[in-house]
């Protein structure tokens, strides 16, 4: 099977070899077809896009914030922004990664069934990672747990062994820190 980032000339090897991840934060219309032409960029490129969000920021004006967590050379990503620049109903491309920290947060519905100790190990880890009982059943629990990726993928793996049954998450939202940027 061939690779697809290998099709692109956007990814040779030398690029590959300094990929970085980047979060990229997009402010957009709010009107059709703007996801679409956003991600084609990425497809077209041979760029996998690891997490997507988009939710309307602001009401009156119409404008929803993409985030797009990726992974490519930091030429290549720089690439991409400015070629996200130039879609019409784009207002402002912000490479998160290279103003300083940012905050990010993802949430995750977790599902684990379980009986006797292993039932009580899922009590266990979701108190020691503040998760919260969403649902609970005789056979199994849905925990809520929100925080940075890594925390949640660490839940994940501790519970695996306890019975994971399902998983559902919504991908990062992510801002920059201090103070607004020009």
């Amino acid at each position: 099977m061939t690779d697809i980032a290998s099709l692109s000339p956007y990814s040779s090897a030398t690029v590959r070899s300094n990929a970085e991840r980047h979060t990229l934060s997009v402010l957009v219309d709010n009107e059709p077809g703007v996801l679409a032409r956003v991600v084609g960029l990425f497809s077209g490129r041979g760029y996998n896009i690891e997490s997507l969000t988009v939710a309307e920021v602001a009401h009156a004006e119409r404008w929803s914030r993409i985030t797009i967590v990726t992974t490519g050379s930091p030429e290549a990503i720089e690439q991409i922004s400015h070629q996200l620049e130039r879609i019409v109903p784009i207002h402002k491309v912000t490479d998160l990664t290279l103003h300083g920290r940012s905050i990010e947060r993802d949430l995750a519905l977790i599902k684990v069934a379980g009986k006797g100790e292993n039932r009580v190990e899922a009590l266990r880890l979701a108190q020691a990672f503040n998760a919260k009982i969403v649902d609970t059943t005789l056979e199994s629990f849905i925990f809520e747990l929100s925080g940075k990726p890594e925390k949640i993928d660490d839940f994940v793996e501790l519970v695996r062994p306890l019975g994971l049954v399902e998983l559902a998450r919504t991908g990062i939202a992510a801002l920059s820190r201090g103070p607004v940027a020009s």
